[in-house]
C-alpha cells in the first residue's frame, strides 16, 4: 500500500479472534476499516482498538448469512468510506460434538452462518469491485477445508464448501480477465474466544487441536494475502502444512490417527465448561467484549518458521536437500526438529519410515515454495 493511500477494508466476524486482529493490523497502516459482526459489545471494543491503532472504524451490526444485511452494510461502507479495496470474509458460527449429537437445526445454522456468510460477503464485494476492475477478496480458510476432523462436521463441511465456491468464482474472474483477485488463507488452530462461546455437546471445555497459534499470526498472513493476491492460496503454520501433506499421501491412515487422537485433543480440563447455549443463534458478545484472544494464551505460539519461509525469496531460503532411500525425490528445508505430532503419525502401523519425514518440507510447501516433488506412493 502506498504511504499516501488509505485503504478501505471490510472485515466480517470482526468483533473477536482473527477478524479483530486483522482489523487492528490494517488500522496500524492507517486504513479505514469497516467492522461487520453480530455482537454490539464486541464491535464497540474492536472499533476502539482500530481507532487506537491509528485507523478509522465503522462498526456495523451485521448477520453475515442474511444477504439483505450484508448488502446494506456494503452500501454504507461505500457511502462513508468510499470504494472497498479489500474485503476479508471471516464470520462463522460452530457447533461442536459428534455429528449424531448435533441437531439438524444446529447443523443448518452453523452451515448458513459459515458458508453463506462467505458467499454473501463475496457477492457484496464483487458487486462493487468488478465494475471498477480492482479489489481483493481474502477468504479466511482452514486446514479443515481439505481435511475433516471429528467433532466439527458442520464446520468442516462448510469450509470444504467455501473452498469449492471460491475456486469456481476465481475461474470465472480469470475467464473474464478481471483484475479482481480472490485469495484463500488456510489457518491452523487459533486461540480465539469461539471455544468459550460456541455451541458444544462435549463433556469438557472445547479447545483448538494443538499446536495453537495467536490470532496475530493468522492476521499477518491475511495482510500478506491482501498485499499479494496473485498467489491463490496461503498455508499458515507447520501443522497446517503437515496435515494437508499427510492427507494427500496417506488419508486412510490419517482417518485412523484422528479417530484415535482427535476427540481428546479438542477438549481440556484446564478451563471450566462454559454455561449457556453458545453463540450459534445469538451473539455471545452483545453486551460483553471478549477481545481478540481466547483463554489459551499460555499455550499459543506467536511465531512459526513455516510462515517465515513462505515470505522469504527462494534464493534466501534454507538449504534444500534431495534425498530418499527409496528413490523418492522431495525438496525439504534442512533445519528444524520433528514435531511430536509428526513422530506420532510416523509411528502408526503401515507408515513407511520415509513417508512423512517431511516436517522441514512443510516449512516451504504450499506457497509455491517446492517446485518439484514426487511424494512416496503409499496405499490408501
Amino acid at each position: 500500500m502506498s504511504g499516501t493511500t488509505r485503504q478501505t477494508v471490510v472485515v466480517t466476524g470482526a468483533s473477536a479472534g482473527i477478524g479483530r486482529a486483522t482489523a487492528v493490523m490494517f488500522a496500524e497502516r492507517g486504513a479505514r476499516v469497516a467492522l461487520l459482526a453480530r455482537g454490539r459489545g464486541g464491535l464497540d471494543g474492536a472499533a476502539a482498538d482500530v481507532r487506537a491503532a491509528g485507523g478509522q472504524a465503522l462498526p456495523i451490526v451485521t448477520d453475515a448469512p442474511e444477504w439483505d444485511q450484508v448488502e446494506r452494510a456494503a452500501g454504507r461502507v461505500e457511502e462513508e468510506f468510499g470504494p472497498v479495496d479489500v474485503w476479508v470474509n471471516n464470520a462463522f458460527a460452530a457447533a461442536f460434538g459428534k455429528f449424531t449429537h448435533v441437531s439438524p437445526e444446529e447443523f443448518l445454522q452453523a452451515t448458513r452462518s459459515t458458508y453463506l456468510g462467505y458467499v454473501h460477503g463475496t457477492r457484496a464485494a464483487l458487486e462493487s469491485m468488478v465494475p471498477r476492475d480492482r479489489g481483493t477478496v481474502v477468504q479466511v480458510g482452514s486446514a479443515l477445508a481439505y481435511r475433516g476432523i471429528p467433532l466439527q462436521s458442520a464446520y468442516c463441511g462448510a469450509k470444504h464448501a467455501i473452498q469449492g465456491f471460491t475456486e469456481s468464482v476465481r475461474c470465472e474472474l480469470l475467464h473474464d480477465k478481471s483484475a479482481v483477485r480472490v485469495a484463500v488463507v488456510q489457518m491452523p488452530a487459533v486461540n480465539t474466544p469461539q471455544f468459550t462461546w460456541l455451541r458444544t455437546h462435549l463433556p469438557r471445555h472445547a479447545q483448538p487441536a494443538p499446536p495453537i497459534y495467536q490470532p496475530e499470526v493468522a492476521a499477518r498472513a491475511v495482510l500478506r494475502a491482501a498485499d499479494h493476491p496473485q498467489r491463490r492460496e496461503y498455508w499458515v503454520g507447520t501443522s497446517t502444512a503437515l496435515t494437508l501433506l499427510a492427507n494427500d499421501v496417506v488419508p486412510g491412515l490419517l482417518d485412523r490417527y484422528l479417530a484415535r487422537t482427535g476427540f481428546d485433543s479438542q477438549q481440556t480440563d484446564a478451563h471450566t465448561q462454559p454455561e449457556g447455549h453458545g453463540n450459534l443463534l445469538a451473539p455471545a458478545d452483545e453486551k460483553q467484549d471478549y477481545g481478540a484472544h481466547g483463554v489459551f494464551d499460555d499455550e499459543a505460539h506467536t511465531f512459526d518458521p513455516q510462515v517465515w519461509a513462505s515470505r522469504v525469496p527462494w534464493e534466501r531460503r534454507l538449504p534444500l536437500q534431495v534425498s530418499s532411500a527409496r528413490g523418492t525425490r522431495c525438496c525439504a528445508a534442512a533445519a528444524g526438529t520433528e514435531p511430536p505430532a509428526c513422530q506420532s503419525f510416523r509411528a502408526l502401523p503401515g507408515v513407511p519410515a520415509d513417508a512423512l519425514s517431511l516436517p522441514q518440507f512443510a516449512l516451504v510447501v504450499g506457497q509455491g515454495g517446492v517446485r518439484e516433488s514426487r511424494l512416496p506412493s503409499v496405499r490408501r
